[in-house]
């Protein structure tokens, strides 16, 4: 049988791609990391990672191990976590959903924590494919998204709305959009405006707006950080589009116009886990939070 000691040192290594990062995360010496290396790899019989200086690749070999190591650490997780599945106040949740949501709700889920320390909330913000692939396989508990899941190995259920917001400068506060005003004004493009925007522009119901394709937009300046989206926007260089729940946020709101359309343009939420999994008593209360915080009756 591999040593569990080793697997978790050799998982450690390759997520933080860093002798040194992985030495200070599991509070060893690096030469005590670099031997449970060699010990692991001694007993598979295989190199699992190529040294090159200070760096390394991993093997074919080391990714089979690797990933036979995860699903081991899952099982294990999973174990200990059921120890607790009656428990609606403890245990490790974790939770995926847009980056948006997560600066929305990881405060809320802290003032929860602080109430009942042993339920330990773990966020991360992630894609659509990233968060139904973590469902499925296990890494991650709850996810949020906003397109129905039709898979079979995935419970969907509707969760709430989240509003989505076209974003001015405020001194464009009130001002009559059309394809020329746009133009004049730029587009702050980010890794997911492209959705946004298309979904705006069709469910807005203006006409003027309905008609224009994205690509007649000049880009006036783009970040993939979503902290960071609306600055450009509320130092006066151009307009974006965002989830409502961006704005919240944003330290400098009180610089930001939203556009108010005709109809309002909202993306549907939903909740994901995987399907026949035992529901714990805590993704209850963390649900409930979810509703709470989401407006969700």
């Amino acid at each position: 049988m591999l040593n569990p000691a080793w697997m978790k040192t050799f998982i450690t290594l390759i997520d933080t791609k860093h002798f040194t990062k992985t030495a200070d995360r599991l509070f060893m010496t690096q030469p005590g990391v670099s031997q449970h290396i060699k010990k692991l790899e001694q007993a598979c019989g295989h190199a699992l990672i190529e040294r090159h200086n200070k760096s390394f690749e991993i093997t074919e070999a080391g990714k089979t191990v690797y990933d036979y190591a995860k699903q081991l650490d899952i099982r294990q997780s999973e174990m200990l976590e059921s120890l607790n599945q009656d428990d609606p106040h403890s245990g490790k949740i974790s939770l995926s959903c847009s980056g948006s949501l997560a600066l929305l709700l990881y405060p809320n889920l802290l003032n929860l924590q602080c109430k009942y320390p042993t339920l330990v909330p773990y966020v991360e913000a992630a894609p659509h494919h990233k968060i139904l692939a973590d469902i499925i396989s296990g890494e991650t508990d709850l996810g949020i998204v906003t397109q129905a899941i039709t898979d079979p190995r995935v419970e969907s259920e509707k969760l709430g709305y989240e509003p989505l917001c076209l974003m001015l400068p405020k001194q464009e506060a009130g001002t009559a959009l059309n394809l020329e005003k746009l133009k004049q004004i730029g587009l702050i493009a980010h890794p997911d405006v492209e959705h946004y925007l298309s979904i705006y522009l069709s469910q807005c119901g203006e006409k003027l707006l309905a008609e224009i394709s994205i690509h007649q937009l000049p880009v006036s300046g783009y970040v993939n950080q979503l902290s960071q989206i609306l600055l450009p926007v509320a130092q006066g260089l151009g307009f974006t589009v965002l989830p409502k729940s961006a704005l919240d946020t944003f330290a400098h709101k009180d610089q930001i116009a939203m556009y108010q359309p005709q109809n309002e343009v909202v993306e549907t939420l939903y909740l994901l886990t995987k399907r026949y999994r035992q529901i714990p008593a805590r993704f209850k209360t963390i649900k409930q939070l979810l509703n709470q915080q989401l407006n969700v009756s």
